[in-house]
């Protein structure tokens, strides 16, 4: 079997007061990782934890043990160099009264990349990409937004559940926009390529003037939820969509940093305060840029380039 290095790294994404409580260990393999978390509470119920979508493979009074691989439970892929890093979310959703707080951990395990591996040539469903120490996730969803979707092809007029967000694991909470999305035929934008606008205008979801596409309520400041309806450009091919993903300060909202849709009755509206939508008056002219800052910096926001794909829009 190959020879594989594995680094296994746990960061808090809570208060650290968590640890306190209990002592989680994580094993990474080639063919399987295992989870154990350990839980000295009494009142904390085991079988509310989740490793993605999956439920722990074993469950005692105090402990729950995830046995899996790399490839199930919505693990997340991310080729960096020399190293292949898959990371995963640990949850903990508290039951109505009790007085046991919710809390998610990332889970990362660490690879060294084979010198004979190389990514599949489509790999559609999600996409992430690091930068700094921000983690941005890119993918399809099914139609509640509950998970990663189940086919890669789309009806014309249906809707392609699109969901981006960003992982901070010591930042101040984040706010995640998508400046910019285009639709293509390739997986790279070329000067000859040929493009259909979807979000323009620094987050004006310009599709939405012409279509249902909508942005969906948010649940999560570090997610957004784009129900895109399915389009003729590129009818039968694959399709690429190619994003800016911004995280921003959430006070720091502005014309040239928001997220805004068109309704029929009612025009532009602003998705995180419908009573700020002013401004999101020049998605109909220039919503005039300035220089982006660093968030490593303290200041108020990075862009990170994503590319989701392919995907297949079917006239049926």
């Amino acid at each position: 079997m190959m020879a594989f290095f594995c680094q296994c790294a746990l960061l808090l994404s809570l208060a650290a007061v968590v640890s306190v409580y209990a002592d989680m260990k994580l094993d990474c393999r080639p063919d399987l990782v295992t989870l154990v978390w350990t839980e000295s509470r009494s009142q904390a119920n085991t079988s509310l934890l989740r490793l993605g979508n999956c439920f722990p493979t074993s469950l005692s009074a105090r402990e729950a043990v995830f046995s899996v691989g790399v490839n199930d439970c919505n693990f997340r892929r991310l080729v960096t160099g020399d190293q292949l890093m898959y990371t995963n979310d640990l949850t903990y959703v508290s039951p109505p009264g009790s007085q046991i707080l919710s809390f998610t951990r990332l889970v990362v395990c660490t690879y060294e990349r084979p010198k004979d591996w190389y990514p599949r040539a489509h790999n559609p469903v999600f996409h992430t990409y690091g930068q700094g120490d921000l983690v941005f996730h890119i993918g399809l969803m099914n139609d509640d937004f509950s998970g990663p979707a189940e086919s890669t092809s789309f009806p014309l007029g249906s809707f392609i559940p699109i969901m981006a967000s960003v992982a901070q694991m010591s930042h101040q909470p984040l706010l995640l926009l998508l400046e910019e999305c285009v639709a293509a035929t390739t997986s790279e934008l070329l000067p000859e390529s040929s493009i259909y606008p979807i979000i323009a205008n620094k987050g004006c979801l310009v599709d939405s003037k012409v279509s249902r596409s909508k942005f969906e309520p948010r649940q999560k400041s570090s997610e957004i939820h784009l129900s895109l309806q399915a389009f003729r450009f590129g009818l039968g091919e694959e399709v690429f969509i190619h994003c800016k993903l911004v995280a921003w300060d959430p006070i720091g909202l502005d014309n040239t940093n928001k997220a805004c849709y068109y309704n029929k009755e009612h025009g532009w509206k602003l998705l995180d305060n419908s009573g700020y939508s002013n401004l999101c008056d020049c998605c109909e002219s220039s919503c005039k840029s300035r220089r982006m800052r660093s968030i490593t910096s303290g200041k108020h926001g990075i862009v990170q380039k994503a590319v989701l794909g392919p995907l297949t829009i079917t006239d049926s």
